[in-house]
């Protein structure tokens, strides 16, 4: 199995869509896009695209002003993102809160597990009425949808269970 950081994929990715990018342009593009999906902030992503560059997956295309690089991605990094693309199993285990207070549920009394479980419910509901609401992300209006697609219905999911647990934990 190839196991390559999920960072590093996620930024190979986002060149291979959006062409050539400065860090910052990167950073701003993963907060629009790859951010709900998998987070990561400017002092995690320079520091990969200088191992990345290390590597041969990347190259500096252009230096401007401040030491502003673009970043430009190589055949070595197309290779590896189409090959992590087409053999990667993903891991279905992930660290989740919501789970783990779904886990921890029954220590509560029935009044706190009700209010906590409406406190899930009204978080999903806010995230998915955010999730419809984005636009694309790049020129092309496919990439980014299906992660979208699934993060909405990952949503709708929580949101059930909630209405469901609520149903079991309220008196009738």
């Amino acid at each position: 199995m190839l196991r390559v950081m999920s960072l590093r994929i996620a930024l190979l990715g986002l060149l291979a869509a959006k062409g050539p990018a400065s860090g910052y342009d990167l950073a701003k593009l993963f907060e629009v896009s790859l951010n709900h999906v998998w987070q990561a902030g400017h002092t995690q992503i320079y520091p990969e695209l200088v191992k990345m560059a290390a590597d041969g997956l990347v190259s500096v295309e252009a230096e401007g002003a401040r030491g502003r690089k673009n970043y430009t991605i190589t055949g070595e990094g197309t290779r590896l993102l189409h090959e992590w693309l087409a053999d990667r199993e993903p891991v279905m285990v992930q660290r989740n809160e919501t789970a783990l207070l779904a886990f921890l549920l029954p220590l509560l009394d029935a009044d706190e597990a009700i209010v906590a479980v409406e406190r899930i419910r009204a978080r999903a509901r806010d995230r998915l009425d955010y999730l419809v609401c984005l636009p694309p992300v790049a020129e092309n209006p496919k990439f980014g949808s299906y992660a979208l697609r699934l993060g909405q219905a990952q949503v709708r999911a929580t949101i059930a269970w909630a209405d469901e647990i609520l149903h079991e934990l309220r008196p009738t």
